[in-house]
């Protein structure tokens, strides 16, 4: 069973090395990973492989860069921030609770616009692993390709994310609305509210949520018959390794 689990995990992990059509003429011997031996030749394990990243990458965009893909998932849905949780129970004291649901309405609809623009920077991640990352991946747990790539695309994911929330905010009024709100709160007694990047809590959230379903996604691939939803999946996946 140990065995079996080791090579599935290969199996998911040499996906990432060899999806570039560019190294179709220096395909690597996936021999060397424990891969392609026995019944499964390399060519079909590459096949697979490929197949998994696209399906875990369509699944995660289409999860959350739709409508309530964030504010409809409790795990991953966007509230208040911490920091502003008495202001929250303040306004909501006041008769303003129906103004503080559209903010964190408005928050998560920002989150699921920017969300499919993670596709193309996890493809170009994928493209720049190399052998020694993906041994480092193979000696971790059932989510170390999503830790890798938030370890690679965090950072440009933040930068590429931040215009598009800060525009969707503003669109769809959050950042009005949370001005008007801080405004009203400071009629409250005793009320002192920081200023607080509420763009920036909404990027780092957003984050947050696709790489937690990213994860959730890896997991099923690995784990799960069920979400293997192509013949090649079936066939890569559901065979024993030796």
């Amino acid at each position: 069973m140990v065995q079996h689990k080791v090579s599935v995990a290969m199996v998911f992990l040499a996906a990432v090395l060899t999806i570039a059509p560019a190294w179709s003429a220096q395909t690597p011997d996936l021999s060397k990973l424990g891969i392609g031996k026995g019944e499964l030749s390399n060519e079909k394990a590459v096949a697979g492989l490929k197949e998994a990243l696209r399906v875990g990458t369509d699944n995660t965009v289409k999860r959350t860069g739709k409508q309530d893909g964030y504010f409809g998932n409790p795990a991953i849905k966007i509230l208040m921030p911490e920091k502003l949780r008495t202001f929250e129970k303040g306004l909501r004291a006041v008769g303003y609770g129906p103004q503080v649901d559209e903010l964190v309405l408005g928050m998560n609809r920002a989150a699921e616009r920017a969300a499919p623009l993670a596709k193309d920077i996890f493809v170009k991640a994928i493209l720049q692993m190399n052998f020694d990352d993906a041994r480092k991946i193979l000696s971790r747990g059932e989510t170390a390709a999503t830790e890798y790539f938030q370890a690679k695309t965090r950072e440009q994911l933040a930068a590429a994310f931040g215009p598009v929330v800060e525009k969707s905010m503003n669109e769809v009024g959050v950042t009005q609305r949370y001005k008007q709100l801080v405004g009203r709160a400071q009629a409250i007694p005793f009320f002192r509210q920081e200023s607080f990047d509420l763009d920036q809590y909404v990027v780092n959230k957003g984050l947050d949520g696709l790489f937690l379903v990213l994860g959730e996604e890896e997991r099923k691939i690995r784990k799960n018959p069920a979400a293997r939803v192509t013949s090649l999946l079936k066939e890569v996946f559901g065979r024993r390794l030796p």
